[in-house]
């Protein structure tokens, strides 16, 4: 067999950390699409995660593309969760991409050229094609050192299946591979015959007689059937975007890893589609319709809207979802007003889903998975006083406090969280409508206080050409 170089792969460590969503599993929904009251880490919004279920089903369908949703409501509602559920439930295989709008303001591109590439990273391409493989039971490897140590080791690799048996030579690089998976008799691997990778897929029941060779992890599995050389179908999925990126410079496979993609040439991309529309008809590739959300969309000016009015044209163009908070307001780059501070002719094109405000209960349930999540015990009357504050002030402000009033649990020696913590806590920091009533008490001790001097200034009289005085006129803007 071919000698084949192998690179060492080294196992990573992971790191998990708890982040604002990191407890969302999906949108909760059962097999109808009904959605559950408490589920997989969602409370509330039922009607807003039925909505986003059937369009997660028509995504896995592939039978939606080129279609946008919006997400709007008030702040603290869920958005960004059900949007984050909706990443959960597609699982990996699906292109899903997360996007600030002010984050295109700040790239070293123009924004057009930042959008496209977050396009093109949402749509998936899934390329299929057969490896040739031996896939059997290792029955005895021998390996030949020389005695003077200066010739390479040379072996052979006796595998079986159900119904036959081969004997195949083995080269230097293939016995350190073996060596490093700790191959022994018994073991069924698989070879790849084209780059060498050799896989352990488990050991074979026919040796669970041999307790000296298993340990507590050994997974035991069948002696495979048939010929030993098998033609397997292996299916890689990859975006637009890392397609773009390879094919556009020399090093472009190490650009991926360094993130400093620059901008890229529309006659390159003009090639990749139509490349992939080769293998499309010749059943090489699919085509995987991706999730793009991008997250406070009022942020986009009416440049990007025009782009995007654009762009949801176009015959490769994933599931667009946007999310905001905002009520009628200023599209930016503009005068005019629209709702959610997105252009009309857009606005037109957008299924929008409504997020309602979270009762009581729901509240208190979050805050319960929240507790959960951060390892945090609390007591009923603390979780109850907690509710409260979240009702009075925001969720997120209650669920700042729940890591910090651990924290002053731990201080005073305690393991949990009771009301004394949240009280301290709720005295140490204030909340949005706290501190804007103080700085109205006290606005005339900050500097650079505006709001006095421009009710001052609407009071002033200017004189006109005849000696007459008329106030001054100031323009109001309906709510």
């Amino acid at each position: 067999m071919t000698d084949v170089k192998m690179g060492e792969v080294k196992d990573m460590t992971r790191i998990e950390r708890i982040g604002a969503h990191s407890h969302i599993r999906g949108l909760g929904l059962d097999d109808s699409l009904e959605a559950r009251a408490n589920s997989q880490g969602l409370v509330g919004q039922l009607s807003a995660r039925k909505a986003a279920g059937v369009i997660l089903e028509m995504i896995k369908a592939g039978k939606i593309a080129g279609r946008a949703i919006l997400l709007a409501g008030q702040p603290g509602t869920g958005k960004t969760a059900i949007a984050m559920g909706m990443s959960q439930a597609l699982g990996s295989d699906t292109p899903f991409t997360m996007l600030a709008a002010s984050e295109l303001f700040s790239m070293e591109m123009s924004k057009t050229e930042a959008l496209t590439q977050a396009f093109r990273r949402s749509i998936g391409v899934r390329i299929k094609e057969e490896a040739e493989i031996i896939e059997g039971e290792v029955v005895e490897i021998q390996i030949e050192r020389p005695v003077d140590g200066t010739a390479s080791k040379t072996g052979k690799i006796t595998m079986k299946t159900t119904d036959m048996e081969a004997v195949y030579d083995l080269g230097q690089k293939m016995i350190e591979a073996l060596g490093k998976e700790k191959i022994t008799a018994g073991d069924v691997i698989t070879i790849d015959k084209a780059s060498g990778r050799i896989t352990k897929l488990g050991r074979s029941f026919t040796r669970s007689h041999d307790y000296d060779a298993m340990g507590p992890m050994t997974r035991f599995v069948q002696c495979p059937e048939d010929e030993l050389e098998k033609r397997k179908e292996v299916v890689h999925t990859v975006s637009l975007h890392e397609i773009d990126v390879i094919n556009s410079r020399s090093h472009g496979f190490l650009a991926l890893f360094a993130g400093d993609t620059g901008e890229i040439k529309p006659e390159i991309r003009e090639q990749i589609d139509t490349k992939v529309s080769e293998w499309r008809s010749e059943g090489k590739a699919d085509i995987v319709p991706g999730v793009l959300f991008i997250d406070e969309v009022h942020m986009l000016d009416i440049e990007c809207f025009s782009f995007l009015n654009r762009a949801l044209e176009n015959e490769l163009s994933p599931i667009l979802i946007l999310a905001t908070n905002r009520g009628i307001t200023t599209i930016r780059g503009t005068q005019y007003k629209s709702p959610h501070g997105v252009p009309l002719d857009l606005l037109d094109r957008l299924l929008i889903i409504p997020t309602r405000p979270y009762s009581k209960k729901e509240i208190s349930q979050i805050l319960t998975i929240r507790c959960e999540e951060e390892d945090v015990e609390i007591t009923d009357k603390a979780r109850d006083l907690l509710t409260k504050i979240g009702q009075s002030t925001s969720l997120r402000y209650a669920i700042h406090m729940v890591t910090i009033a651990n924290l002053a649990a731990i201080k005073r020696k305690a393991t949990t969280v009771d009301t004394v913590d949240i009280k301290r806590v709720y005295t140490l920091f204030d909340d949005v409508k706290r501190s804007a009533e103080y700085l109205k008490s006290y606005e005339q001790h900050y500097m650079f206080s505006e709001i006095g001097k421009d009710e001052d200034d609407d009071e002033e009289d200017e004189e006109d050409a005849g000696g007459r005085r008329k106030k001054k006129s100031r323009m109001k803007v309906e709510k």
